[in-house]
């Protein structure tokens, strides 16, 4: 009996998953004597806070659907945590979402926006997380590469329907200071594109105690056309859980509540009750905020002493460094004394001549990464 089933009709055909290119890399780099020092992926190693723990495991009996929106109690910790850490005031009842993790909420915002059906393209920076371009994929639409200083000098928005900014920028680690900030607000409201920015790394700035300034702080208290995006999974070695939120313009965050319910996009009520525990607890911020700060000292010596040159890098988990050479070349000479980095290329044709190096590794990985690479130097 004869088929007319073709499965290659189906699916969205979306190119290969980057980080499967370095697998070369990581079966030279096993090779060291001493191990694989990993340095590649921005995953959090140390323990989840056993404040967060507990109050996942004591919310284990969920037998009831959770709400999209969230609970009121998360929805009003989001709001206290946005005016302990930014000063910003949010209604916890309008102006918050809780998402699955933020990535979710990048990759699909450009569909749930509806911007194929209203004939606009995405934006994102010139070096940025891949998933910002993918969404776009996804949704059927182009995506440009448009810095947030060219945005503020007064490039053109024309066809753009959402603008990414990401501040601290992954992979660079740059921090857009407030003017700039401000200025982007005032160019997307004046040409009807919506503006989010993904602040994920925000507490961890190298060059102040304070928090890098968050879109909600130049909004002036009015967020229309607004959306600020975190994640939790770096303050609070939280990744495994996938919690996150969006906040800001309270029409966009009620639409995107409506188009999530029907989609099932709904964070678990334990998951819920551990976001609570994490956002309302400062301290483990402040210590697990240490502990990278240790190993950024160490590494950024050793890298340095190598021959890298570092860009930018104020504030996130990542040290964007350059040897102005390709950074196939430079990831290659690591692969050779057992460290494993992230090609640029990865986050854009911009990039190409640099290399992403994560934090994100055990104090006895860090400090084995940056013996290597002294040693290298000698």
């Amino acid at each position: 009996m004869s088929s007319r089933f073709d499965s290659s009709r189906f699916g969205l055909n979306l190119p290969d998953y980057p980080w499967d290119r370095l697998t070369e890399f990581r079966d030279r780099a096993a090779q060291h004597p001493d191990g694989v020092c990993d340095l590649s992926i921005g995953t959090p190693v140390d323990p989840t806070p056993q404040v967060i723990q507990s109050a996942l495991a004591a919310a284990g009996d969920a037998h009831g659907y959770p709400t999209t929106a969230g609970t009121t109690e998360l929805r009003e910790a989001i709001a206290w945590w946005y005016q302990n850490w930014h000063g910003v005031t949010l209604d916890p009842a309008a102006e918050v979402l809780p998402t699955v993790g933020s990535k979710e909420l990048v990759a699909w915002l450009p569909t749930l926006l509806g911007l194929r059906q209203a004939g606009l393209e995405v934006a994102c920076p010139s070096a940025a997380y891949p998933t910002y371009e993918m969404g776009a994929t996804i949704a059927g639409v182009g995506c440009r590469r448009l810095d947030a200083a060219d945005v503020a000098a007064g490039a053109s928005l024309d066809g753009i329907g959402l603008l990414w900014i990401n501040t601290p920028g992954n992979p660079t680690g740059e921090v857009l200071d407030t003017d700039t900030l401000a200025e982007v607000v005032r160019r997307t409201r004046e040409s009807g594109v919506v503006l989010a920015s993904d602040e994920c790394y925000g507490l961890l700035n190298w060059e102040s105690e304070s928090p890098a300034p968050s879109i909600l702080n130049v909004t002036g208290g009015d967020h229309h056309g607004v959306l600020s995006v975190y994640s939790m999974s770096k303050q609070s070695n939280l990744a495994g859980y996938r919690a996150a939120f969006v906040t800001g313009d309270r029409d966009l965050i009620g639409d995107l509540t409506k188009s999530r319910k029907h989609a099932g996009m709904i964070v678990p009520f334990p998951v819920q009750a551990a976001m609570i525990a994490g956002l309302r607890d400062t301290a483990h911020v402040t210590e697990q905020k240490e502990r990278y700060r240790a190993r950024r000292v160490l590494l950024r010596s050793g890298l340095e002493d190598y021959g890298f040159r570092i860009d930018h890098s104020s504030a996130g988990l990542y040290l964007w460094s350059s040897a102005d050479i390709n950074c196939w070349d430079s990831l290659s000479g690591l692969a050779d004394i057992g460290i494993i980095a992230g090609p640029g290329e990865f986050y854009g044709e911009a990039a190409t001549d640099h290399v992403r190096i994560a934090l994100t590794a055990s104090d006895e990985r860090i400090e084995a990464a940056a013996r290597r690479l002294h040693a290298a130097a000698e």
